[in-house]
C-alpha cells in the first residue's frame, strides 16, 4: 500500500445509496487514504452510482467522463465505479466509458479498499472487477465517516426488496429484502448518537416489511419502540413505508413514542384500482384510504408525504383525473410526482401503450400545480402557531435554515428562522409568522439552547 493515496469521493443517489458512501468513506479514511474534495488534486476518484432511472444512469455516467478526463488535465490514476449502475449493467459499463479501472458492486461495497489501492501487474488496459452475487444478509454500517451534518443521519433497517412492483429496478439490483438484526440497528443507532445524531431517519426500500425474517414475535413496530429508548435520540423519523403491509401495531407505536417524529412518508404512486394493479402495489384505493383515514385519526397532527408517477403504461385521461381529484381532495403535507420511467429490463418496461413523453411532463405539472395550492393552504394554516424546530444550518445573514418534525430533511420544504446566535443543531420553540412560498418565517419564542 502506497504511504499516501489521495482520494476524492462522488456520491450521487438517495439516501441508502449515501450510507453506502458514508460506509466507503470510513473504510478509505481507516485504511489511511487522505480525503479531497478536490478531483483536480486526486490521485484516485471514486463515484458511487444510482441505476434506478434513466435520468440518474444519465447523471451517472457524465460524472464517471468528468472523472476519467482528470487523467489527462490532473494527478488522476485511477478511477473506481462503484454502486448501483456498475450492479445493474456490470462489465458492460466498462464498454460504455472508457478509462475506468475499477467497478465496485453494491455487495461488494467492502471491498473499496482494494478497488482503489489495488495494482494489478500484467496487460496494460486490466480492470479490477469486485462483483459478487447477492449478499444472504445486510451489510453492516458502523463507522462511517458521514456526510449528512453532524446532527442528523440516516440509519439503513434492511436492504432489497420483495415486493416486485412492474416499474421497479430495485430487485434486480439489490436483491431480495434482507433485515439487519433488531441487536445490530439498535447498535448503529447509538453510535450515530454517540456521533452527534440527535435526528435518525429509518430507510430501507420497504421499511413496514422490516422483520419478516424474524417470525411476529419482532417487528417494525417492536424497533421503533426500542429506539424510543436510546439515550440522547430526540426525533426518530420513519421513511419509505409501504402501504398494504402498515399495521395497527405499527401506528400505535408512531402515536405512542415520543421521539418517533409525527411524519410519515408512503409513496402511493398511485390511486386508480387498474393501475394500481397494473403496477403490482397490492392495495387497493379503499385500502389505501381506509388506512391514510386510520393515520390521520390515530396519530393526532401526523405529517403525511407521498410521491407518485405519472404517465404508467395505458394510465387513461380518466384514470388520471382520479389522481389529480384524489390529491385535491385528501390535502397531503408534501407530494413528490415522477413521470414514469421506461426501464426495458422491468414488466412495465414491456406493456402496450406507452405514454408520449409530453404528456407526462402534462401530468405532472398538472398533479404538481394542485399540490401546490395544496401545499400553500397549509403552510397559511401554520402562520401562528408554536412549534419546536431543529436548525440545520447556523444563520449568516440573521436567518437560520430549520425544520419542525413535518419537515425531512433534503425533501421537503423548510422553517427560516430569524435569529442571528442560533446554532446548528439546537432544538428552538419557534412560532411561525408567515409563509415564504413552500417555506415557513418564524421567529424564536424563548433563547436557543444548543443540544451538542
Amino acid at each position: 500500500m502506497p504511504t499516501q493515496n489521495t482520494v476524492a469521493f462522488v456520491a450521487l443517489g438517495c439516501a441508502k445509496n449515501l450510507v453506502d458512501s458514508e460506509k466507503m468513506l470510513g473504510q478509505l479514511a481507516e485504511a489511511g487514504c487522505a480525503l479531497t474534495n478536490d478531483e483536480s488534486d486526486a490521485d484516485t476518484i471514486v463515484i458511487n452510482t444510482c441505476g434506478f432511472l434513466e435520468a440518474s444512469r444519465t447523471e451517472a455516467i457524465a460524472c464517471i467522463r468528468e472523472a476519467v478526463a482528470q487523467k489527462t488535465t490532473g494527478r488522476c490514476k485511477r478511477v473506481v465505479v462503484a454502486g448501483c449502475l456498475v450492479q445493474r449493467d456490470k462489465q458492460s459499463l466498462l464498454d460504455a466509458v472508457d478509462g475506468i479501472d475499477a467497478l465496485v458492486g453494491v455487495n461488494n461495497r467492502d471491498d473499496i479498499v482494494r478497488a482503489v489501492i489495488a495494482k494489478k501487474s500484467g496487460e496494460s488496459g486490466t480492470r479490477d472487477l469486485y462483483l459478487g452475487d447477492y449478499h444472504p444478509y445486510v451489510q453492516l454500517d458502523f463507522t462511517r465517516l458521514r456526510l449528512t451534518p453532524r446532527h442528523y443521519a440516516y440509519l439503513r433497517i434492511s436492504e432489497g426488496c420483495n415486493q416486485k412492483c412492474t416499474f421497479c429496478t430495485i430487485p434486480s439490483i439489490r436483491g431480495p429484502m434482507h433485515c439487519k438484526p433488531p441487536n445490530i440497528v439498535m447498535a448503529e443507532a447509538r453510535e450515530l448518537v454517540g456521533d452527534g445524531a440527535v435526528e435518525i431517519s429509518l430507510i430501507g426500500q420497504d421499511t413496514t416489511s422490516y422483520g419478516q425474517e424474524f417470525g411476529e414475535d419482532y417487528t417494525l413496530a417492536h424497533l421503533l419502540r426500542e429506539l424510543n429508548t436510546v439515550d440522547g435520540l430526540e426525533w426518530l423519523r420513519l421513511m419509505y413505508v409501504y402501504p398494504s403491509i402498515f399495521t395497527d401495531a405499527m401506528i400505535d407505536a408512531i402515536a405512542e413514542c415520543d421521539r418517533v417524529v409525527k411524519y410519515i412518508d408512503i409513496p402511493l404512486q398511485h390511486i386508480n384500482d387498474r393501475m394500481l394493479k397494473a403496477m403490482h402495489r397490492r392495495v387497493t384505493r379503499r385500502e389505501t384510504e381506509t388506512l391514510l383515514s386510520k393515520l390521520r385519526e390515530r396519530i393526532p397532527g401526523v405529517h403525511i408525504r407521498t410521491t407518485l408517477i405519472a404517465g404508467f403504461p395505458g394510465e387513461t385521461d380518466e384514470e388520471f383525473r382520479e389522481l389529480v381529484d384524489f390529491v385535491e381532495a385528501f390535502r397531503f403535507d408534501a407530494l413528490g410526482v415522477f413521470p414514469y420511467s421506461l426501464e426495458a429490463e422491468t414488466p412495465s418496461g414491456r406493456m402496450q401503450n406507452q405514454i408520449d413523453d409530453k404528456i407526462k411532463t402534462e401530468r405532472v405539472d398538472t398533479l404538481m400545480t394542485v399540490q401546490q395550492q395544496v401545499a400553500f393552504d397549509r403552510a397559511d394554516e401554520m402562520v401562528g402557531q408554536t412549534m419546536t424546530v431543529l436548525v440545520d444550518a447556523p444563520s449568516s445573514d440573521g436567518v437560520a435554515a430549520a425544520r419542525h418534525g413535518g419537515q425531512a430533511p433534503m425533501v421537503d420544504s423548510v422553517t427560516w428562522v430569524q435569529d442571528p446566535d442560533i446554532s446548528a443543531g439546537s432544538f428552538v420553540e419557534v412560532r411561525c409568522t408567515a409563509r415564504s412560498d413552500y417555506d415557513l418565517v418564524a421567529v424564536p419564542t424563548r433563547v436557543s439552547l444548543p443540544v451538542l
